[in-house]
């Protein structure tokens, strides 16, 4: 489920109101879905840049991803630090070059962080992040709480306050398009968007991408929840 929120010191009063009446639509439903038809995904929620401009924010590494068998993509994700590692770097790479007027502190930087603060700061990467998938969380569980909290004081000198997180990528098959090749998945990237300080999940989506390739659709995922670009 996508949250709608409101940031206290948010000026774009225009994105809130759109964002509200999207999730108004939807609870009043759509065409009713055909018992035969494959579910649809939701709409995909832009991530709010304008209440994030000019602020670092903490980019969290990725610590869950799965994938259907019958993808056969065994050898492309059968290394799991390797599949972090590429899904980490394609997902920062984007977000500097789509939403640059934030400040990204992406993952190896984090990783840096905690290893200067040994004792005070927990791996990045053994972070329980992946719990931020559960679709009505609305605020972060301890001990994750705290040691976001920890994290971006230390990543960021204790001045910014947003942390962004991958919580899961999931391939899952894709019913096949016309022309479409024979293995075409759809990633589903669960996104959330946490106030360290409070603890608030502010923002969350689930992002969809599809291809034939888990790099190509995880690109396409990242794409969709910052959308205005090629």
């Amino acid at each position: 489920m996508t949250n709608s929120f409101q940031f206290k010191h948010l000026r774009h009063g225009a994105w809130a109101a759109g964002l509200s009446v999207s999730v108004a639509a939807l609870a009043c439903g759509g065409p009713k879905q055909k018992p035969d038809e494959p579910p649809k995904p939701r709409p995909v929620a832009a991530l709010p840049t304008g209440a994030l401009a000019g602020q670092q924010v903490i980019l969290l590494p990725l610590t869950l991803v799965a994938a259907e068998d019958s993808l056969g993509w065994e050898r492309e994700l059968t290394d799991r630090h390797a599949t972090l590692a590429r899904a980490d770097s394609i997902q920062g790479a984007l977000l500097q070059m789509r939403v640059p007027e934030v400040v990204w502190i992406l993952p190896d930087a984090l990783r840096r962080a905690a290893r200067r603060a040994p004792g005070i700061a927990v791996d990045p990467d053994q972070m329980a992040t992946a719990v931020l998938r559960v679709d009505k969380l609305t605020v972060v569980p301890d001990p994750l709480r705290s040691q976001l909290r920890t994290l971006a004081a230390l990543a960021t000198g204790g001045s910014e306050r947003f942390a962004l997180a991958p919580a899961a990528l999931i391939y899952k098959r894709a019913h096949n398009l016309p022309g479409a090749p024979p293995v075409f998945a759809n990633a589903e990237l669960v996104m959330a968007l946490v106030d360290v300080r409070t603890g608030q999940v502010m923002w969350r989506t689930v992002a969809q991408g599809a291809g034939d390739d888990p790099w190509i659709a995880l690109t396409r995922a990242v794409k969709s929840y910052t959308p205005g670009l090629p």
